[in-house]
């Protein structure tokens, strides 16, 4: 299992995390850390949850090598493909074991916030599956750049509704979706879709997707013989880094999180308060929040779920960033040497590894591809297309 520790009593990893929540959500919170202690320590639960993973999600997910691109590069590069599970990306993981903890809770409205409509997607399929009722918060920015997944979780049932305030995207369907949850407690559950939040979600999301990582470890002992020489992952809240991570930190890989450049919160950000925990945050010199800007949906959020603020801070992790224009030589780098189109999320670390290669020649670099790219393709196509198109010509 997972080889991070868990969080202090209080729910934090050294100085960040905590549960910085209005009073009427406090009794909330306690129930729900009850509750998930209770269910992770059942092997009737963890049986369920273990069982749906593998005939609904498709688990164990498999490991690629890379040969076309880590010959050029000069890197021996392997993917966790996480976006070949039920629905296209890691957030099935997660979503599966709040879905069946919600249930097991007598709660049978669940309500979820989404960037890139992924975290939608997947809320959306398990609450079809279990027979919840669901409502998804999204910016109204990503409602239209991710038109698609939009359709698709109105298709799986769920009710969609665009966040108007603010920047208009995953921040903002952040704080509406907590609004519902303090109006609404006693019969919903509110399913966070990262290691982000008061306590004890970021705790709670870290170990469902820790098998990502426990995963991986094996896997790649299978397959090389040995441990990777470098771990990445992109990083918005970070709920994929940390899963494939947790499978690593006790090792001597060096661990890397790849940021957005516009939303880079470990990067620039310092140290403050937002949706219910203490972490690094965009903020101005009056203590307000910046926006965050990512090309990428999933990515667009001023801050970091606080276990990363940890591992920055301790120096076990680190956390470069890339620009938009180096994610779209990055999407366009793996589509055309390995046949394989990755979200947008993604093509951030396929950015930072093809820039860094230089100073990895011969490592083994492990990466977690943890979304495929359908979703971002109609975007791309206006990116993209003038240039394929005068290629052609």
């Amino acid at each position: 299992m997972t080889g991070l520790a868990a969080p202090s009593r209080d729910g934090r990893f050294g100085e960040f995390g905590g549960q910085y929540v209005p009073e009427t959500l406090v009794p909330a919170c306690q129930e729900l850390e009850r509750a998930f202690h209770e269910a992770w320590s059942d092997p009737a639960f963890r049986g369920e949850l273990t069982r749906l993973q593998r005939e609904y999600a498709g688990r164990p997910s498999i490991l690629t090598e890379c040969h076309n691109l880590g010959r050029r590069l000069g890197i021996r590069l392997i993917l966790k493909r996480e976006d070949l599970n039920h629905t296209g990306s890691h957030k099935i993981n997660n979503v599966l074991g709040q879905a069946l903890l919600a249930r097991r809770m007598g709660k049978q409205r669940f309500i979820a916030e989404t960037g890139a409509g992924q975290h939608g997607v997947a809320s959306a399929t398990a609450a079809a599956l279990l027979g919840l009722t669901c409502k998804v918060y999204m910016g109204a920015v990503d409602v239209e750049r991710q038109a698609l997944n939009v359709f698709r979780m109105r298709l799986l049932g769920a009710e969609v509704e665009a966040a108007q305030s603010g920047s208009r995207t995953l921040k903002d369907a952040v704080n509406e979706a907590m609004r519902d949850w303090v109006a609404s407690v006693e019969h919903s559950y509110y399913c966070i879709g990262s290691v982000m939040g008061p306590h004890p979600y970021p705790f709670m999301v870290r170990q469902f997707q820790s098998i990502i990582g426990d995963e991986a470890r094996e896997q790649m002992r299978e397959l090389t013989g040995r441990d990777p020489d470098v771990v990445t992952a992109c990083v918005g809240g970070g709920s994929n880094a940390i899963g494939i991570f947790s499978g690593f930190v006790d090792t001597n890989a060096r661990l890397v999180g790849v940021e957005p450049a516009g939303g880079a919160a470990v990067g620039r950000g310092v140290p403050g308060v937002v949706h219910g925990m203490k972490s690094f945050l965009l903020q101005d010199e009056e203590g307000q929040v910046q926006e965050a800007h990512s090309i990428s949906a999933g990515l667009d959020y001023p801050g970091v779920g606080p276990e990363h603020s940890y591992l920055s801070s301790s120096g076990r992790a680190e956390y470069p960033s890339v620009t938009d224009a180096e994610v779209i030589e990055g999407f366009q780098l793996l589509s055309r040497t390995e046949g394989i189109i990755p979200a947008l999320e993604c093509a951030h670390v396929v950015a930072w590894i093809a820039r860094e290669a230089p100073n990895m020649q011969g490592k083994t670099v492990l990466m977690n591809l943890s979304g495929r790219g359908d979703k971002d393709v109609a975007q791309m196509m206006n990116v993209l297309g003038p240039r394929l198109d005068a290629e052609r010509h």
